[in-house]
């Protein structure tokens, strides 16, 4: 087993500097415990279901929790240059937040980040770290060997999940120092949405090493989406370790327009699975070609993540 004091580095590229990086883990001690440790291992129970999630989430509404937002942007070197403040009035945009929360589900101000408009091309649905397959199969397994995704299992309905047998699959991971609203990668209306129940395990590259049935696992929040230019998509909110909601701003009655916001995880990284109908689309051939290589591709939100054939 892994030593809790030794863990491997979480390595991705990232498409903006054109280098390979390491990450900086948030709580990176505590994942390592949980995950790698026989004693964490036993206890992680207690942390991996949704009432400590939310009872953490909770704590990142408190107003005192403002305090850890300033330490928390200068540790992880964050740009608040692209971000609107929040509603505490103060000279400096870091102590303008009211929350931790507050600060966490910060918006970009405008003209930061603009979405792909050529229909061909998708835009990126969330600012991540992204994997991705052309088509959903044995051959492929994700995260670790032995085990790949199937959308029966991530959709938990059999009849859904025929439209995107062999279908593409694009997974976006949101870390706790990233801008975590998710978007409408098109414009289109939802067919369907529903709520899987399930557990809050960390999403964490490291955890998923050591517990590949986190995805299929997790609480997840499903919508069908019939989109304009990509054929029917199923849109995938993962809860994970403490996310202490998944929020719905969009109304799912409504139609929607390419790049138009969805909704927002409140506090603790989570993950967006997208799923496609058989040729509809495919991923861009970096996020591919670093999946086969096993890291992720970090890009902005609204960048080219996929194409038409």
């Amino acid at each position: 087993m892994t030593s809790v004091s030794n863990p491997p580095e979480i390595q991705y590229f990232n498409r903006l500097s054109g280098q390979t990086e390491i990450e900086k883990v948030y709580g990176d001690w505590f994942i390592r415990f949980l995950y790698t440790s026989g004693a964490g291992q036993r206890v992680g129970g207690v942390f991996t279901n949704k009432y400590f999630s939310k009872l953490y989430g909770t704590f990142q509404d408190l107003p005192s929790s403002h305090k850890k937002v300033r330490p928390f942007i200068d540790k992880f070197n964050i740009n608040m240059d692209e971000y609107e403040p929040g509603s505490r009035p103060s000279l400096d945009p870091r102590d303008s937040y009211r929350t931790f929360n507050e600060f966490f589900i910060r918006r970009f101000k405008l003209g930061k980040r603009s979405f792909v408009a050529e229909p061909h091309r998708m835009p990126a649905f969330a600012e991540a770290r992204y994997v991705g397959f052309d088509a959903v199969s044995e051959k492929n397994v994700y995260p670790v060997k032995g085990h790949f995704l199937k959308p029966q299992e991530l959709l938990g309905n059999h009849q859904v999940a025929k439209v995107f047998e062999g279908g593409p699959l694009l997974i976006a991971r949101l870390c706790p120092v990233d801008y975590h609203r998710y978007h409408y990668p098109d414009g289109g209306r939802v067919l369907d949405n529903f709520r899987i129940p399930g557990a809050y395990d960390s999403v964490n590259p490291l955890a998923l090493r050591f517990k590949n049935q986190i995805f299929i696992k997790n609480e997840r929040h499903v919508s069908i989406l019939q989109t304009e230019n990509f054929g029917r998509l199923a849109y995938i909110e993962v809860g994970a370790i403490c996310v202490g909601k998944i929020i719905q701003t969009h109304r799912w009655n409504k139609p929607f327009l390419r790049g138009e916001e969805k909704g927002y995880f409140l506090f603790g990284g989570s993950t967006v699975v997208v799923l496609g109908e058989r040729g509809a689309w495919k991923p861009s051939l970096d996020i591919t070609a670093n999946t086969e290589k096993g890291i992720e591709t970090y890009l902005h939100l609204g960048a080219e993540v996929g194409v038409k054939p």
